[in-house]
Order: structure tokens, then C-alpha cells, then sequence
């Protein structure tokens, strides 16, 4: 396998959500190459229906973040309280769920202060269907895959949704325009580096739902999460 495809599959397994950032500023030439690698994705019929609206430090953009900022306290403050981030091994301040919650914690709390938001919409053509996101979701990787290029870093929300009448009319948003999805961008406090997921072979079923693939096989040094539904 040639230099480059390696480091592409590197880059596949080695993108983490970062959700803590300097105050840097990222230039306009680096955000310039970001969205342009975004608008690279597949779209369903090549119908390229992603806009991306970027929110930067001029009012209006620091209004629309601020109420996104006030929407993401809201939102994961009854998350934390519902899915029981205090109990269990939550209460162990250096366990995985301890250390999501502080993490979560200080994302939402200096949200307003994220170098770039960037809110990704989808024109619709048509009614509003279930499909709809493939011809989304694919750019939004392509965001963030660049973005770790570059030496920067970001995290997929939806904490938008909570205010997105205010955001139409504040932004001028149609209604026809789906707000699918926010993602913050900055350069990292910390480092992107191996991921812990899943392995593989527990999520990949051969030919009938459950049935394992054993052909599937985990590359060396791969890091795993411990999953569990509860706790």
C-alpha cells in the first residue's frame, strides 16, 4: 500500500472529537480549505444540496452562537441528570464516564467561545425524508477529516435544534432549509491519536443479523472500549 492510503487510513483511525480548544483564531485560508475538502462528499444524484453556514465573531454570528451556547448548557445539563452521569462509575472522578462528563461539561460552558461554528444545512427539493442525511452526514466527515489536516479539530452537535426558530430568523434561514447539523472547529488543547472503539468483529454481521464475521480482524494496537448499556 502506497505512503499516501496509509495515511489516509490513519487519519480514518485517529480522528478524535475534540471538544476543547485554544483561542486561536483559524485563519481564513485554513477554513477556505476545510469547507472546500467538505464540499467534496457524495451527494445522493450529485445533487449537492449542503450549505454551510459559518459563524465567526461579527455580531450577528456571536448572537447566533451565544444562543447556541445557551441551548448546549441546556441540553446536556438534562442529559447529565437523566442518563445518570453522577451514579454508578460516574462517581469515580477518573472513570470513562467521570471523564466524558467533564469533558461534555466544559464543551457546553465555553461553547461561545469556539473559534468557528459552522452550521451545516441541506436545501430539500422535496418533502422532508428519513434519507435525507446521506446527502449530509457524508460532508460533515469530510469537515472534520480535513480539519484534522490541517492540525485542527472538531465535534458534530445538534445542540442548535433547541433554538432553530430563533437561528432562522436571526441567520434568514428559509424554511425550506433543513439545519442538520453544528459542528465546532479550533485548533486542539491536547492531540488527536488512536480512538477506542468497539472491535470491529462485535458490530459486523456475516449474512444474518448477529451472526458474527470472524473474517474480521483487528489491526495491532488497537484500543477498545469496555461497552456497556448502563453504568
Amino acid at each position: 500500500m502506497t505512503e499516501p492510503l496509509l495515511e489516509l487510513l490513519h487519519g480514518l483511525a485517529t480522528t478524535r472529537t475534540i471538544r476543547r480548544y485554544t483561542p486561536e483564531p483559524v485563519p481564513e485560508a485554513d477554513l477556505a480549505a476545510m469547507l472546500w475538502h467538505a464540499t467534496r462528499a457524495p451527494s445522493g444524484s450529485n445533487r449537492q444540496p449542503v450549505r454551510y453556514l459559518v459563524l465567526r465573531d461579527e455580531p450577528t454570528s456571536t448572537a447566533a452562537r451565544q444562543l447556541i451556547a445557551g441551548a448546549a448548557q441546556r441540553m446536556w445539563a438534562h442529559k447529565e441528570e437523566r442518563d445518570g452521569y453522577g451514579a454508578g462509575t460516574g462517581a469515580t472522578p477518573d472513570s470513562p464516564k467521570a471523564r466524558m462528563a467533564a469533558t461534555m461539561r466544559h464543551y457546553v460552558d465555553h461553547f461561545a467561545e469556539v473559534p468557528v461554528v459552522v452550521v451545516v444545512c441541506m436545501e430539500r427539493y422535496r418533502d422532508p425524508s428519513p434519507y435525507e442525511g446521506g446527502s449530509v452526514y457524508p460532508a460533515v466527515q469530510n469537515l472534520l477529516l480535513a480539519a484534522r489536516a490541517l492540525g485542527y479539530g472538531g465535534a458534530v452537535n445538534m445542540f442548535h435544534l433547541m433554538v432553530e426558530g430563533q437561528l432562522r430568523e436571526l441567520l434568514g434561514v428559509p424554511d425550506h432549509v433543513a439545519m442538520s447539523a453544528c459542528v465546532t472547529l479550533g485548533r486542539p488543547v491536547g492531540a488527536h491519536g488512536p480512538v477506542r472503539r468497539r472491535p470491529a468483529r462485535d458490530v459486523v454481521f456475516d449474512g444474518r443479523w448477529g451472526v458474527n464475521a470472524d473474517w474480521v480482524t483487528e489491526p495491532d494496537g488497537a484500543r477498545h472500549t469496555v461497552w456497556k448499556q448502563h453504568g
